[in-house]
């Protein structure tokens, strides 16, 4: 049943990001058009990953609420909503708020199927269909900015592509309210299980009825103290990878540019990169469900950490460009390699029962991760270098890999 309703489970997600990855290219041009300078279009372009941020908890309590199929739909109606102000807006701070509010939309999209694997899918091969959950959005943002290029060849136009996006939110739409829904059409598996955070090494699993009416009575607030102790821990490591994975957007074409690339030569590297990072990404949940999370999250945050960290030495070499290239494969196979890890994680700490405000709480820590760390490249590459700002992203990585050999094993035993 749950592959047989695959095209209502992954199509939402796919359709989203198609549209959002022909739009998010085209951000910084459509903000210039209206009068920002770099550092304002860069602002704009922001808001939408704040927008991810502020959304992942409302959309925890929503989906808790009124289910994920109408959250989905009122998400997407919002997102139509925000589309049109996108391709009309007379101001930068429409522009802005517009950016804003899709964030928000990708936010519910993205807990709402999250929360569904979580309580639907088999924990013996949950791993595999997040990781392709992951990879779908991986798709869609990898095909999205070909579409917009084909647009703008057409119409000559960066509107084109937003209605194109408005296009797609319109058949997702459709999808969600008038296809099966998977919620209820597929029943939680037998062997459905909630993991409940004591403190104490974790050796077993807890039966799901025993704490079933328990759970549905919290909040989003009583959540996120009743399992702060894996937030604080396990998540903070989720975040470093999620810090780690946001880096490499912001310094690989930043090192390009530094060591005297043109864009050609640039977009090729990171496109490869990239390909490379999306033909991994079922593999990451084949290692999960058959050898434990250890064993994905660890190689990939010991290449991304060890790749920057080597990336750093390499910027006044004679043969930087080649050290370039192929530290951002490295970057690629890492990335790639964690595909599905955050998602999986979440999934096997929510509590089963009712694991939307928790999943909003952890998507919150992650995208805060993924936030902050191109601020910090930024930072450190204005006081230092981009070379120390590699780095300090590399030894982050490192610590990550640290504290995922600390505390998978605690909260996330290879066998329940």
């Amino acid at each position: 049943m749950l592959w047989r309703l695959a095209p209502m489970i992954y199509g939402p997600t796919v359709l989203f990001a198609l549209g959002e990855g022909a739009v998010v290219p085209l951000l910084p041009v459509i903000a210039a058009q209206l009068g920002a300078d770099v550092p304002t279009a860069a602002l704009v372009a922001s808001a939408l990953v704040v927008g991810q941020l502020c959304g992942n908890i409302p959309a925890g309590w929503a989906v808790a609420r009124i289910g994920e199929r109408l959250t989905m739909a009122i998400g997407g109606v919002l997102a139509m909503a925000a589309v049109t102000g996108l391709a009309l807006a007379p101001s930068l701070p429409v522009l802005t708020a517009a950016v804003f509010v899709i964030g928000l939309c990708a936010a519910t999209f993205g807990l709402a199927r999250h929360s569904f694997m979580t309580t639907r899918v088999p924990l013996s091969f949950r791993a595999r269909a997040l990781s392709l959950l992951g990879g779908t959005f991986r798709l869609g943002m990898f095909v999205g900015p070909f579409v917009a290029a084909a647009l703008l060849a057409m119409f000559g136009d960066e509107r084109a592509a937003v209605w194109f996006f408005a296009v797609c939110l319109v058949v997702t739409v459709l999808l969600v309210l008038c296809g099966p829904d998977p919620e209820t059409r597929v029943a939680a598996p037998a062997d459905s299980r909630m993991a409940e955070d004591t403190g104490e090494p974790v050796t077993g699993a807890i039966p799901l009825p025993a704490r079933q009416d328990a759970a549905r009575r919290d909040g989003v607030l009583r959540t996120m103290w009743r399992h702060r102790g894996v937030l604080s821990r396990l998540g903070l490591a989720a975040a470093s990878l999620s810090a780690v994975r946001s880096a490499r957007q912001v310094v690989l074409p930043l090192w390009g540019v530094s060591i005297g690339l043109d864009a050609q030569t640039i977009a090729l590297v990171v496109g490869i990169s990239g390909a490379i990072d999306f033909a991994l990404f079922y593999a990451s949940g084949q290692v999960m469900d058959r050898f434990g999370r250890l064993w994905a999250a660890l190689p990939a945050m010991l290449l991304m950490g060890a790749g920057f960290l080597a990336l750093s030495f390499t910027h006044d070499l004679d043969q930087s460009a080649m050290w370039f290239a192929m530290f951002a494969a490295v970057l690629g196979v890492g990335n790639g390699l964690s595909s599905g890890i955050l998602l999986t994680l979440g999934a096997d700490v929510a509590p089963q029962a009712d694991p939307a405000p928790f999943l909003g709480s952890w998507r919150t820590l992650t995208d805060a991760g993924g936030a902050a760390a191109p601020l910090l490249v930024s930072a450190i590459a204005a006081i230092l270098s981009l070379a120390w700002a590699s780095a300090a992203i590399g030894v982050i990585g490192l610590l990550g890999a640290a504290a995922f050999v600390r505390w998978v094993p605690r909260f996330v035993p290879r066998r329940r």
